[in-house]
């Protein structure tokens, strides 16, 4: 358990928390790329959450942030997937109480989760899946409203019981975090045949657990892989890395009108290579709604609470696969590391502080 600070008369903690940050965009083996520190307890705003933060888990973007956005010496907390207990709210919060459980992936803009405590509004967060515990529900926003979005707002895909998709869906890295809740979500609301690409028995292996009907290996050219076990071609791709190097070969598999979603980071490609089939792109930044502080950005909420049911009712899992113990600075650089070196399969976490 974390320890509480002492409170303010309205039942916000006072003082300082365990935090870690980074002061400069350094290498993540120099012991300074991450470093541990003191920070006040932040105060929440109007429609704010004040979170004990109980277990974060990392992303892609927690290393790219901290490799490419200099704070110039001050310190950038970073985090942006975080499970916990609310132990104060501010005046006009209305989606939650003191003591609820919640999870969410906070917003870009604003302090991240690597801290005991953390300010979320409470728009963007959802309750957390009572049967998971809060390490293994860290794992699943961030991921979640991913894939969520991608699916079913940016490529409009059907969800319900009466008119459930059809047809078949390439997913690339199906087992990274994004693509792991892709090809789950796929499975518990469509009925689309998913082709997930991966390059390791274990992270093939893992794939198909979390719903990928055929796997396919992003290291060899996928045109041909993917005529052998959809000769038909594709309807959809939800591209989660590679798009640029792969885009001519998306266009080639994709059928008229179909759909590719992108969520990777990518120079100048030849878009036009989708025009005859009048194929569509999209991009999916979940850190959009919050970013722009859109009119609709309480659709997060909606959605992490319509996760959290499905993974109450068994149809959707954690994607947590390894737990490198406590928040500190010295295990958070060998999360990045890790990530970094693109080997990670599902989701890495840490508990507590």
């Amino acid at each position: 358990m974390n320890e509480m600070p002492n409170e303010m008369p309205n039942g916000t903690p006072n003082g300082t928390m365990r935090a870690v940050a980074y002061r400069a965009s350094l290498p993540v083996e120099d012991d300074a790329s991450l470093v541990d520190l003191e920070l006040r307890v932040p105060r929440p705003g109007p429609h704010d959450l004040l979170v004990r933060v109980e277990a974060v888990a990392v992303n892609p973007v927690d290393y790219k942030v901290r490799r490419n956005d200099d704070p110039g010496g001050r310190p950038k907390v970073l985090g942006w997937d975080a499970a916990g207990t609310v132990v104060a709210v501010g005046d006009r919060v209305e989606l939650f109480a003191v003591g609820d459980e919640v999870y969410y992936a906070g917003a870009i803009d604003r302090p991240g989760t690597n801290a005991q405590y953390h300010v979320v509004d409470e728009s963007i967060a959802g309750p957390k899946p009572a049967t998971l515990s809060f390490t293994d529900a860290a794992a699943l926003p961030l991921t979640s409203l991913t894939a969520w979005e991608g699916l079913f707002e940016r490529l409009g895909l059907r969800e319900s019981e009466a008119g459930r998709e059809s047809g078949t869906m390439l997913v690339t890295a199906a087992a990274g975090g994004v693509g792991a809740m892709v090809a789950q979500l796929a499975r518990a609301l469509t009925d689309l045949t998913v082709i997930g690409t991966a390059s390791r028995p274990e992270s093939a292996e893992f794939a198909r657990r979390m719903g990928v009907t055929h796997v396919v290996d992003h290291h060899r050219p996928l045109s041909q892989q993917v005529a052998e076990v959809a000769p038909g071609g594709l309807d959809h791709v939800f591209s989660t890395a590679g798009t640029d190097r792969n885009l001519a070969a998306y266009a080639e598999m994709l059928r008229p009108f179909g759909g590719i979603v992108a969520i990777d980071d990518f120079g100048p490609v030849e878009i036009g290579l989708l025009k005859s089939k009048s194929l569509s792109f999209h991009w999916e930044l979940m850190f959009t709604r919050s970013l722009y502080r859109t009119p609709d950005r309480a659709r997060q909420h909606d959605i992490l609470t319509r996760v959290a049911g499905l993974v109450d009712r068994g149809a959707l899992a954690t994607t947590a696969t390894t737990d490198l113990g406590t928040v500190n600075a010295a295990h958070l650089r060998e999360a990045h590391r890790i990530l970094e070196s693109g080997s990670a399969i599902g989701k890495i976490t840490l508990t507590g502080f």
